[in-house]
């Protein structure tokens, strides 16, 4: 089974910036999308920023411009760079991986990513 392994979360003053990344174990991908969707409290899990195996990007349009997603395909690992970071980003932030030939979806842990002053 995949393991998802995410890091880079944390606490960090409005108009800061973090870097999330994940790492997920076993086969290298061939097709697949990867990224990250974020759930705050009483609120649903919404799509932040994906990535496909082509490199085509799917951004929230709520970080459209401040969030950068990217990939390293021979590590099976996307990096999210969050940047002029605001009190409404707060949410866990779950990493995601979609195998499109299997139809197979993995989700890690989850990491707390809170803004605030």
């Amino acid at each position: 089974q995949v393991q998802l392994v995410e890091s880079g979360g944390g606490l960090v003053q409005p108009g800061g910036s973090l870097r999330l990344s994940c790492a997920a174990s076993g086969s290298i991908f061939r097709f697949f999308i990867m990224g990250w969707y974020r759930q705050a409290p009483g609120k649903k899990r919404e799509l932040v920023a994906v990535i496909n195996s082509g490199g085509s990007t799917t951004y929230a349009d709520s970080v459209q411009g401040r969030f950068t997603i990217s990939k390293d395909n021979a590590k099976n690992t996307v990096v999210l760079l969050m940047k002029s970071l605001k009190p409404e980003d707060t949410a866990v932030y779950y990493c995601n991986v979609y195998l499109t030939l299997s139809e197979d979806d993995y989700w890690g842990q989850g990491t707390q990513v809170t803004v605030s002053s």
